[in-house]
């Protein structure tokens, strides 16, 4: 599929079908994920793929803050994505300054960046996804046993998707464009 035809049919999905993911096209998406952009190529994402169903349902049940739309679609998906960062890297100096203004904003900055071209390339791949961002990071930490100096940027679920949704609204161009 072309790229702007991805961009305009990639919807969030939150119902899965039981049948996994492969190792082999969740490679396939990574592959295309790793060329995201970052800051001075620092290349700072790390992608965790949680098939365990046992830590998923503690994950869903423990670790999104009781949001009950996210426990559902967690307790749906063969596979979650734990989308982490490595810390302290993107948009600091090598003597551990900031670069910016942002100051650690410009992690996440990076890290949206990389879920956005992670969730395309699994649109193009046939897999849905739903990126998320309600969750307690220190118990994800804990269950997934993410390495010191990352931090949790999403949790993603994927799978194969019972059904396609359907696009809800957008704004016209007129009323998100301006010029100065």
């Amino acid at each position: 599929m072309d790229v702007i035809e991805c961009i305009k049919t990639r919807r969030s999905v939150r119902r899965y079908t039981e049948e996994p993911v492969s190792h082999e096209k969740l490679e396939e998406i990574i592959e295309a994920a790793r060329w995201s952009p970052s800051w001075k190529n620092s290349q700072t994402v790390r992608y965790i793929a949680v098939e365990d169903k046992d830590m998923i349902k503690k994950i869903a049940e423990e670790c999104v803050l009781n949001f009950e739309y996210n426990t559902k679609t967690l307790l749906q998906a063969q596979t979650v994505i734990i989308l982490a960062t490595v810390t302290k890297r993107c948009g600091y100096e090598k003597d551990g300054s900031f670069s910016t203004s942002k100051g650690t904003g410009w992690e996440m900055f990076d890290a949206g960046i990389a879920a956005q071209t992670f969730c395309l390339a699994a649109h193009n791949a046939g897999v849905g996804s739903c990126i998320m961002g309600v969750f307690d990071e220190d118990k994800i930490k804990e269950v997934i046993g993410l390495p010191e100096g990352q931090s949790v940027s999403a949790v993603i679920p994927i799978g194969i998707p019972k059904f396609n949704p359907d696009a809800t609204p957008r704004k016209e161009v007129a009323d998100i464009l301006s010029y100065r």
